[in-house]
This record gives structure tokens, C-alpha cells and sequence, in this order.
């Protein structure tokens, strides 16, 4: 099998379109740039199946890898055939590749390897004839200075028919199919452990068992990281009777003297060889499957923060709070550059309360402040409440910002880089408010894992929830766009085809050269050639250029198409942008060519029609129930506003403007089944909760979402 029926058999799309995709992605394109601006050639393929031929081609690649090296191995032990060569390269999964190289994969020292040493490999071969009925007396014709007596030779025998039944890929295949239809996964837990603090969190695994085909991710995730803390013990179980009866049918052919011990060796192979191998399998794939899940949970939840309402270029005092340490306070600019910084202390234990509302009162004259951003942290409610009390001339809206991340974001060199002469606080007071400004260009410069919009994602295969989260970070700045006059350089580095270097290149030009001023200038920085110019250039948005495309999606490429239009209508292209009506009216027909077809023709009016437009929603302010400070004054049956704070498989998490947050079972999400919760609730949407019970020793709420 080729890559492209590889690809068209996992994929189902067609073979013309996964090749001119496999083609670009060949010429070192980006899935952006594949999926907006080479629609033609890929037949209108979106960034989701562009994203799974990159997958099933990175597994057909690495499949393909471990075939030339088992086809290398086993033709170093003269031991390949025609056959055998034809087998491995037609075989389409690793674990049926791993299956055919296990005869031929080089063993540690084994029993097996022990007994053909000792000359049992003949006996062995005797006894799988199943036609002696003497066995003792053939046994006894291999007797040396290492095999004393019948029995020992025999128990050699049997060790080697144990590892060829092990090797048997259809007993492999049938105890596979067993263990997948009716594996328990079971749990006990470890008694020196069970009334630990730490412990109590899994008390729910402490005697569990469930079949593992039905385990959800998060729970089987939950499970084994309760085995890895070392508070219980994981085991699977199976009906070990039926499966033996099976092989047994499999494999003895008669009723003689060598029945016994084949059926002793099969028994062998089994608790020995088959079902540790077999059964630790069936635990990897369901932990990979889990993995998968957990991933593609917290790469949805990742988008939607990533994606969330910006407030815009504001004037901003953010605000993160504080008890005993007191309040941080910066002022921003509107592009989000730090004007002024200081701490005031208007909670305990200092309480100077009146001082503090003074100096926020003459910062925001002083600033000419448009909006607050209060951190969500410690003493966030007592600091929302404070700056509630204070009578601004202008109308100030007032915002709570997450505050996920910020510490680490505050400690990394990217922030030290930014603010080398301000402490860690000042930078995660200025993390805040650029948050409420726009929370991508701020959210791109931290770990995606340390945001916390997932579910056990410390525990999840690291390398492809990295891969998962780049791919959705870059597919959200992208989506947006930059502005490349004012974008840091972690924002830029995700722009299509620019990367770290480049993206520190671009600012490194912007601060030697000032302000970029058309596109065209792009191409003189430093070590940004045509192919990175090619597929960055339309994500770079250029404000007040005096070319208006150049602060639009419409790719360079494509500027004289729309220059033809403007023409066309005996207009400037100034003119031409936002004239839905001439826009509409136009013939797309008559401007396709070889390069160019309806596809991009549809975007390209599309875009025309608002430029640079900006798919987020705008920020909204939200306010919690005032009454409610602490989980004690929660009462069952209580309806409280909330937002949305973070989605799993099993329903999601909503703040109530108290330190603990609570959770919507999926039971609770609708009277109906819940198939994908993104269907009924969105990250950091505002929603109406109601309260089912509280647990207040376990600190844990049941919340109901409240149908209005």
C-alpha cells in the first residue's frame, strides 16, 4: 500500500485532493495557509482534514520506518523470505507488524532459549506432532550433562511450545479479541495508604471495578494516576477458564501422551508469556485512547479561551489582588504598554481601604482609565466590591479577569525580556489587564498546559498534547490575524510560516526601523525569504496602510485581482472595500483563472466586504452574587450567575465568585443525553447555575445548569 491509499482509505477523501495537499505540505506550507489560500488545489479542503492527512501521513511514515528496520533485522539472520517480505510490507498496523517480527525479535535470556541450548527443540517438535504415545520413553533420548532426567527434559520442551504459542499471531489475536470485548479493569487499594490527605481524592477507586471498554477517559486517566501516586493497584481481569478452553480447542489435535503437556504449556504461555503482554497492550492503547480524548478536550477548551471577547485598545488599570502583600496596580496604555505600577492595601490586615479608593479614584483621572481588570485570585470579591464603591467621573466598567497562568508567565523570560526592570508582580498585574485587552496576544506568551482548561493534562502523552496545542494556538492567531506593528514576539512566532527566529527578527527590524508601512516592506527583514513571506504575509495585518489591502486577509498574490475589480467598476480599491452592493453584483466568473478559482474568488469578496474583520465577540461585563462570599453561604436550591471556567468529558466547571468552583454533571446539562458538552455550554460563557448539594469537608458543589 502506497502513502495516498493509505491516506484515502483513513480519511475518506480523495485521492487527487490528499495529493496536492501531501504535495504543499512537501514545499514546507502551513496548515493556515494550506486551508485559506490554496483551496483550489486542495479541493476546498478545511483546516480539520488537511490536520488528519498531516496525522495519517506522519503514522504511515513512521509505520513504513519500522518495516525497513524489522525487514533489516531479519535479513541479518538470513531468515528472510519472499513471503515473508511480501507479508511486512503489506501489513497496515504496527501491532500486527510487531506480531509478524516477535519469532525473529532478539530475546534476553528466556526458558525457551535455555532448552533448545540444553537439545529440547526436537522433543518440543515431537510432542506439537501430537502422534507419540511414549512420550516419557522419547524424552529420555535427550538426556545430557544439563538435562538430568525425563522430567526436566520435558519441562524444557514445554517451555519452548509455550514461546511458539506465544508467537502464534492467531492466539494472539483471539485472547486480543477476548480481553477488548470483556477485560475488568479492577482496583484495590493500598491499605498503608488508604487514610493518607493526598489519598482521599481517589477514595472512589479504592475497590473498584468496571469493564475497561467502558471506562471514560477521565476516569480511567483518574485511576491510573491514583496507581501512580502509589494509593491503589490496578489489575485486569478476565475469564481466565474460557480463554484456555479456546486455545486448547485451537491447538490439541489428539488424545494421547503429549496431550497433557501441551495443555500445561499452553497454560504456561499464557499466565507467562500471553496475558501479561497482551493485557498491559490493551491498558497502553486505552490509555492512548484516553490520552487522545483528554487532548482533544483540552485543545477545544484551549481554542475557545484563545478565541474569547477582547475588549480592544483601551486605557486599562488591572488589579491583581491581595491580602497581606496588598493589591498590585498598573496602568496600561490602549496598546497595552505600561504607564504607571504601585500597591495599595485596602484589605486585611492593613485596611486602609479609604487610602486605596482615593489612589484608584486619581489613577483613572490621571490615566484617563476606560475599564478595570481585577485578577480572580485571592481577595478578587473583597477587591471587585471595594472598587464598586468608588464614583468615577466617566463611566468605568469593571471586569474579572482569570488569572490562570499568570505567575508562570510573570517568572519566564519572555516576561523578564518585556519588563527587565519591574518584579514579578508588576508583570502579573500587567498580564491581567492585557488579558480583558485581547486575551490571545496575551494567553500566547504561556505554557498552554499551566492556562488550566483541561482534564489531567500532566498525565496525558506530553509530545502530542504539545503538537495538539501548537496546532490550535497557531490556527487561532492565524484565524485572527496580527497586527504586526504591535504584536510581541511570541504572538508573531505563531504567525504561518515565522517561527521563533523570524518573529524576533521582525521585531528587531520594527524597533531599528520603526513601524512597517506596506507589506512589500516584510521581505527586507532579515532571514525571511519568499517562502516564509509567501505564507505569512496575508496573517500580517498592517493598520492605516496606504494600501488598504494590506490590512485585510487578501493575500498579495491576489492584489491584482482586486485591483481588476476596482477597475472593473471604474473605482479605487478604497472605494471598492465595504460596497456590499457593488460587491455582490460582481461576476466572480469572469476573474477565474489558472491560479485563481471560485473558491478564493468567494473569500476574497467575502473579506472585501469588512476587512480585517475580527471574529471575536466583544467583552461583556459580569457580575456575581454579592451575597455569596464563601461555599458556607451556598444552599441547595439557590440560582447564581457563573462562568464557564472549564469543560471535560464529564460536564464542566463554573466560577461562583468563590474560591471553589463548582460542577455541572453532564446529567445536569440537559434533560436529555449530552453527547458533547461544547453543544450545551461554551468556556467563559455567562450562565444561570443552580445549586444541588454542597459538600463542605470535601469542598466540592453539584450544580445544575438553569433552563431560563
Amino acid at each position: 500500500m502506497n502513502l495516498y491509499s493509505f491516506l484515502t482509505k483513513h480519511t475518506q477523501l480523495s485521492e487527487k485532493s490528499i495529493a496536492n495537499t501531501v504535495q504543499l505540505l512537501n514545499q514546507d506550507c502551513t496548515i493556515p495557509f494550506i486551508s485559506r489560500y490554496r483551496k483550489e488545489k486542495t479541493g476546498n479542503l478545511d483546516e480539520v482534514q488537511i490536520g488528519a492527512i498531516v496525522q495519517f501521513k506522519t503514522q504511515f511514515e513512521t509505520l513504513e520506518k519500522r518495516k525497513l528496520a524489522i525487514l533489516k533485522a531479519i535479513e541479518e539472520q538470513d531468515a528472510l523470505t519472499n513471503d515473508l517480505r511480501a507479508k511486512i510490507q503489506q501489513t497496515e498496523d504496527v501491532i500486527n507488524l510487531e506480531d509478524i517480527y516477535l519469532p525473529f525479535k532478539k530475546k534476553r535470556k528466556t526458558k525457551a532459549e535455555t532448552a533448545r541450548k540444553n537439545g529440547l527443540e526436537p522433543l518440543a517438535k515431537i510432542i506439537m506432532a501430537q502422534n507419540h504415545d511414549e512420550i516419557d520413553y522419547a524424552a529420555s533420548q535427550y538426556l545430557n550433562e544439563q538435562v538430568k532426567n525425563e522430567d526436566e527434559a520435558l519441562e524444557g520442551a514445554r517451555h519452548i511450545i509455550a514461546e511458539w504459542l506465544n508467537e502464534r499471531i492467531s492466539i494472539r489475536n483471539q485472547i486480543r479479541n477476548q480481553l477488548e470485548r470483556s477485560a475488568m479493569l479492577t482496583t484495590k487499594v493500598i491499605s498503608t495508604k488508604k487514610e493518607s490527605e493526598k489519598a482521599q481524592k481517589f477514595r472512589d477507586y479504592f475497590d473498584w471495578s468496571e469493564a475497561l471498554k467502558r471506562i471514560p477517559s477521565h476516569r480511567l486517566l483518574a485511576i491510573l494516576r491514583a496507581e501512580n501516586e502509589g494509593f491503589i493497584r490496578v489489575k485486569i481481569e478476565i475469564d481466565e477458564d474460557y480463554i484456555l478452553s479456546k486455545i486448547v480447542a485451537r491447538v490439541v489435535k489428539s488424545n494421547n501422551s503429549c496431550t497433557l503437556h501441551i495443555q500445561l504449556a499452553i497454560q504456561d504461555a499464557y499466565k507467562r508469556l500471553l496475558f501479561p503482554s497482551l493485557s498491559n497492550e490493551l491498558l497502553k492503547n486505552a490509555k492512548e485512547k484516553a490520552d487522545d480524548e483528554a487532548i482533544a478536550v483540552f485543545s477545544k477548551n484551549l481554542k475557545q479561551l484563545l478565541l474569547g471577547a477582547p475588549l480592544g485598545e483601551k486605557r486599562i488599570l488591572a488589579i491583581d489582588p491581595g491580602f497581606r502583600t496588598g493589591c498590585k496596580i498598573v496602568c496600561l496604555g490602549a496598546q497595552g504598554e505600561l504607564e504607571h505600577n504601585e500597591t495599595i492595601y485596602p484589605h486585611a490586615p492593613q485596611n486602609k481601604s479609604t487610602e486605596a479608593i482615593k489612589k484608584i479614584s486619581s489613577l483613572c483621572d490621571a490615566y484617563k482609565i476606560e475599564a478595570i481588570a481585577i485578577g480572580n485570585g485571592t481577595a478578587s470579591r473583597e477587591t471587585e466590591r471595594l472598587i464598586k464603591r468608588i464614583h468615577f467621573r466617566n463611566a468605568i466598567a469593571v471586569y474579572v479577569v482569570s488569572e490562570a497562568g499568570a505567575s508562570i508567565y510573570s517568572a519566564s523570560k519572555i516576561a523578564r525580556d518585556e519588563f527587565p526592570n519591574y518584579d514579578v508582580t508588576v508583570r502579573g498585574a500587567v498580564s491581567i489587564g492585557r488579558r480583558l485587552s485581547d486575551p490571545l496576544a496575551e494567553l500566547v506568551k504561556i505554557d498552554a498546559k499551566s492556562i488550566g482548561v483541561g482534564q489531567y493534562q500532566h498525565d496525558v502523552d506530553q509530545s502530542k498534547l504539545r503538537t495538539s496545542l501548537d496546532t490550535v494556538v497557531e490556527s487561532c492567531v492565524n484565524a485572527v490575524g496580527v497586527n504586526i506593528n504591535t504584536a510581541s514576539i511570541p504572538l508573531l512566532s505563531y504567525v504561518s510560516g515565522i517561527g521563533p527566529k523570524l518573529a524576533e527578527n521582525i521585531v528587531a527590524f520594527r524597533n531599528e526601523n520603526g513601524p512597517f508601512l506596506d507589506r512589500k516592506t516584510i521581505n527586507k527583514v532579515p532571514r525571511l525569504g519568499g517562502k516564509a513571506f509567501e505564507q505569512g504575509v496575508a496573517f500580517l495585518r498592517i493598520k492605516e496602510a496606504k494600501n488598504p489591502l494590506d490590512d485585510s486577509a487578501v493575500h498579495p498574490e491576489s492584489y491584482s485581482v482586486v485591483q481588476q475589480m476596482a477597475k472593473d467598476n471604474k473605482m479605487p480599491i478604497s472605494e471598492l472595500i465595504g460596497n456590499k452592493t457593488i460587491l455582490q453584483q460582481i461576476d466572480l466568473n469572469t476573474y477565474c483563472s489558472p491560479t485563481i478559482g471560485l473558491p478564493t474568488l468567494h473569500d476574497i469578496i467575502q473579506e472585501l466586504e469588512k476587512p480585517g474583520l475580527d471574529r471575536r465577540e466583544k467583552a461583556k461585563v459580569f457580575t456575581f452574587d454579592q451575597n455569596v462570599r464563601s461555599i458556607t453561604d451556598l444552599r441547595d436550591g439557590q440560582l447564581l450567575p457563573g462562568i464557564v471556567n472549564n469543560i471535560t468529558n464529564f460536564g464542566c466547571f463554573v466560577d461562583i465568585g468563590i474560591k471553589e468552583s463548582g460542577l455541572i454533571h453532564v446529567s445536569n446539562l440537559s434533560d436529555s443525553f449530552v453527547k458533547d458538552v461544547n453543544e450545551h455550554v461554551q468556556l467563559q460563557q455567562q450562565i444561570i447555575v443552580k445549586v444541588l448539594s454542597v459538600d463542605i469537608p470535601r469542598k466540592r458543589i453539584q450544580l445544575a445548569l438553569h433552563k431560563k
